[in-house]
């Protein structure tokens, strides 16, 4: 199935792919997650949020190969920061384990990053993509938020607050990622932006959550993320730096 996906999709021979998937309490959504993963994954890592469910056990029990991640404080950030430092792939992708996300998409991710991009992000807003899962208020917000990183960033994105992504592990560094909640999605994008790494968006289908309740606050994430676009802008460190050297 490697070599038929190899010729499919344009991959390059030889390059590994590392699914890193946080997960706090989604013990009834893993079984689905698990069963849709491609045969061009080499290795999936499940950050465990210290869940209270059997998260872990159910994910061993449907994938025995899943290495698990302990993360080392709370927020999805720091989930996704331990599991990329765990990747041993030549190139990462990060999905959700509520079943909102489907990995057979994963594959249209990796042909963007075996074709010259090194940075590729789901989009539920291009042709091709869709949500069935995405509330007025959290459109509107993420249609506000997009504007912004547009505008500070002279970028032409379609979508901003989705967590689908891939990139290549030596970009790593280039990420440079700090963030501990959900705005480590924003951070990931803006500091590719401002690295200078040739972004492509593939068109994502936003699914329902499965089971259970999410854990992402609009109103509070939302703020969080504007923050994080402001103090990333280029040239915002620079001009803090400035301010602190002439007082």
């Amino acid at each position: 199935m490697y070599s038929d996906w190899i010729t499919s999709s344009g991959g390059r021979p030889g390059a590994t792919v590392s699914l890193v998937v946080p997960a706090l309490n989604e013990a009834r959504n893993i079984p689905w997650v698990f069963e849709q993963i491609p045969a061009c994954v080499d290795e999936v890592i499940l950050v465990d949020g210290d869940s209270s469910d059997a998260t872990v056990p159910m994910a061993r029990h449907c994938l025995p190969a899943v290495r698990f991640v302990r993360q080392n404080g709370p927020g999805k950030g720091n989930a996704l920061r331990a599991g990329f430092l765990a990747a041993t792939g030549d190139n990462v992708v990060m999905m959700d384990a509520d079943g909102s996300m489907s990995p057979t998409e994963i594959p249209h991710y990796l042909h963007f990053l075996q074709n010259g991009y090194d940075f590729v992000k789901g989009s539920r807003f291009v042709e091709g993509g869709g949500s069935l899962d995405i509330t007025p208020i959290r459109r509107l917000g993420n249609q506000m938020l997009l504007a912004a990183v547009n505008r500070l960033y002279h970028a032409s994105l379609t979508d901003l607050c989705y967590g689908f992504c891939a990139f290549r592990r030596s970009f790593l560094d280039q990420l440079d990622l700090h963030a501990t909640g959900f705005e480590i999605e924003t951070e990931m994008i803006v500091h590719a932006l401002r690295s200078g790494l040739r972004i492509a968006e593939v068109p994502s289908l936003e699914l329902p959550r499965r089971n259970g309740r999410s854990n992402l606050h609009a109103i509070t994430d939302g703020r969080r993320v504007l923050r994080t676009l402001i103090s990333e802008r280029p040239g915002a460190q620079s001009s803090a730096a400035s301010v602190r050297t002439a007082s």
